[in-house]
């Protein structure tokens, strides 16, 4: 409880400036019998640090000189409270994301000083996070509009917009916009085919700049045309072939393959290339991807992918044999088969034989053409469980037919 209560107070001091005493011009003396700050805790926010310190109530103290350094060794005095009974001290117009240090000394009426406490290293908090999504959409006639994701610190309160050119790269604040959850700037009256360069800052109520985005190139040259004829294979196995018609551009580039596992995105890009063909190889069966691919010129403009993706599939495992029948006649176990999806060009037809729990054989049979199997010779008293899997040309087998189970019963 009492922890909640100071640090509610240096709250407070950091929302309000409080009543500081101006430091005095001329040093004391030190006087080593003097008792000293034995402790001293802080706040910080980007350009204050609230301080907080036991008080001496020690009759001969009068107040406290508070010193401070940014390097640990030379110390400025920066404030005498004239009052043994104050706690609290809130230091203002500080640099965001910078170290500080903090000493403290007690003086009586005399002005005789005592020894410094131990230093009480802190640092303000760092400047805003840059904006974290920005991007242009450059298409239009002779303007750009920029779009970005509102800060989420509540402190800001205007963006900063500047622009440059790859010719003069000398930024020039274009606009200033009040008001945190403003998302949208469209700069007017650009010039027809050229490019333009833009970053964004924000600007916090006391002043503090974040550091701006990366430059956001633009254009207001037209992006090239939407890629066409964009299609994906479902019948290869362990790959998907992604083929398009090519751009006419002349000065077409390179295309980039977007691709995802979900239909709405995200869409990552997986290649560059200058072919009209991307081939996606896959260890997996019968897996759909979804792929978009846009056209890249040689001043990088990228065009708009296509809304609606194409989708592609590996080959799906050949469907499981369904046994039409079996019988068992002296021994001899007759089983027959089909292949509902008829993609199978043979079979396996495992076996496992059970003489007690730790007398267990397993069989294979392979590259069995016909859709039907004979096995002689089975003894009374063991059990026979057999499983059929398809095989198609691929050499992708199928999961394992109904499995059936014989068991002779031994002769009296």
């Amino acid at each position: 409880m009492k922890r909640f209560m100071w640090i509610a107070l240096l709250g407070v001091l950091l929302l309000f400036s409080g009543c500081a005493v101006q430091p005095q011009p001329s040093k004391p003396k030190i006087d080593p019998n003097l008792p000293t700050v034995s402790k001293i805790r802080s706040l910080s926010d980007m350009t204050s640090i609230a301080l907080e310190w036991n008080p001496v109530y020690d009759d001969r103290i009068a107040g406290y000189n508070i010193y401070r350094s940014t390097t640990g060794k030379k110390y400025k005095r920066i404030a005498v409270i004239k009052d043994r009974y104050s706690s609290h001290y809130l230091d203002k117009k500080l640099k965001p994301a910078t170290k500080y240090f903090y000493t403290m000394s007690t003086f009586n009426k005399d002005k005789r000083e005592s020894r410094l406490s131990q230093p009480h290293e802190v640092s303000t908090a760092p400047y805003p996070e840059p904006i974290a999504f920005a991007e242009a959409i450059d298409h239009l006639p002779r303007e750009v509009k920029l779009i970005w994701r509102p800060h989420p610190n509540p402190r800001v309160q205007w963006y900063v917009i500047e622009r440059s050119t790859p010719e003069n790269e000398k930024w020039k604040e274009v606009a200033r916009l009040q008001g945190r959850l403003n998302a949208e700037y469209i700069d007017r009256g650009l010039e027809d085919k050229k490019i333009y360069l833009y970053r964004i800052k924000a600007i916090t109520c006391d002043g503090v700049e974040s550091k701006p985005t990366l430059p956001i190139k633009a254009s207001t040259k037209p992006r090239p045309k939407v890629v066409q004829g964009l299609k994906a294979t479902t019948n290869l196995p362990k790959k998907i072939v992604v083929t398009w018609r090519p751009n006419s551009e002349p000065d077409l580039q390179y295309y980039k393959v977007y691709k995802s596992i979900f239909q709405i995105g995200p869409y990552l890009v997986v290649a560059k290339t200058k072919s009209t063909k991307y081939v996606d190889l896959l260890d997996e069966d019968g897996v759909k991807r979804y792929y978009k691919v846009t056209a890249v010129d040689a001043d990088g403009l990228e065009s708009f992918k296509q809304d609606v993706p194409a989708v592609g599939q590996t080959l799906p495992k050949p469907l499981p044999p369904v046994v039409m029948e079996h019988k068992l006649e002296n021994g001899t176990l007759f089983i027959r088969w089909t292949s509902p999806d008829q993609r199978a060009v043979s079979y396996i037809v495992d076996k496992k034989e059970i003489d007690g729990i730790l007398n267990v054989k397993e069989f294979e049979y392979k590259n069995i053409k016909s859709t039907s199997f004979t096995d002689a010779g089975l003894r009374p008293g063991v059990k026979y469980v057999y499983k059929i899997y398809a095989v198609d040309k691929y050499g992708l087998v199928s999961k394992p037919s109904e499995k059936i189970e014989i068991k002779i019963p031994e002769q009296e």
